[in-house]
């Protein structure tokens, strides 16, 4: 894919928007766009926000949580040569959604928030190329996270990687590429040297692990 001089959109979360980085100029989408000579590299990151919707917020959660990412489509710019999604951290660390089923085509569930946004994304950008991030390895990531369903009926046991599996599942359904940060980003913030040079937190990487995901995502792109 040839990316000089195109406008390129960057749907995401804290980490795409640079939580964990020094200057905006370390975010990986502006180490693409220097890279690759984007006209633009338009960040639509918000800390918090989820795929899927929330049922709970908590009181002293900001306004801005509670835009899942289908629900943003509407505000982004009408131009782009390429759509960036990256998300699904969040969907597992405090998401209160259940993962749901693959039929889901309702934002209260992953699955179905995944579909909403894709859809969303296909009618406000038709023929544009969609490209779909996994979520990065973050420290817990295989800690068992509770969801239940409105009526507490259903019960669902969730780790990270519950998450990868349905973004590679529906981005397959829709024919859309997925580069695999969870398997090829080289950032494990569970191993103490990774964590210290890449996600000092455990969850935001720095300068460092943003030149990484710009690496993986700019061979990703030339592949295409």
């Amino acid at each position: 894919m040839e990316l000089c001089g195109k406008v390129v959109h960057f749907l995401g979360d804290s980490i795409t928007k640079g939580v964990g980085v020094d200057c905006p100029e370390h975010i990986y989408l502006n180490l693409i766009k220097q890279d690759c000579e984007l006209k633009q590299a338009n960040n639509y990151g918000i800390s918090g926000t989820r795929i899927a919707d929330q049922r709970v917020s908590l009181p002293d959660w900001p306004d801005a949580f509670k835009l899942y990412f289908a629900s943003r489509v509407t505000d982004m710019a009408p131009g782009a040569d390429l759509v960036v999604i990256f998300g699904g951290t969040n969907d597992y660390g405090h998401g209160d959604a259940l993962p749901g089923q693959m039929s889901d085509r309702t934002p209260d569930t992953f699955y179905g928030g995944l579909h909403c946004l894709i859809l969303r994304l296909m009618e406000k950008y038709p023929g544009v190329p969609l490209i779909l991030l996994t979520p990065l390895h973050r420290q817990g990531e295989r800690e068992d996270h509770i969801k239940v369903s409105a009526d507490g009926q259903t019960v669902c046991h969730t780790t990270l990687s519950t998450y990868v599996e349905i973004i590679r599942e529906v981005a397959a359904y829709y024919a859309i590429p997925v580069c695999d940060l969870f398997t090829l980003s080289g950032i494990q913030p569970e191993l103490p040297l990774h964590r210290e040079l890449y996600c000092p937190d455990g969850l935001h990487p720095n300068a460092a692990g943003h030149r990484l995901i710009a690496d993986r995502l700019e061979g990703f792109l030339r592949t295409l």
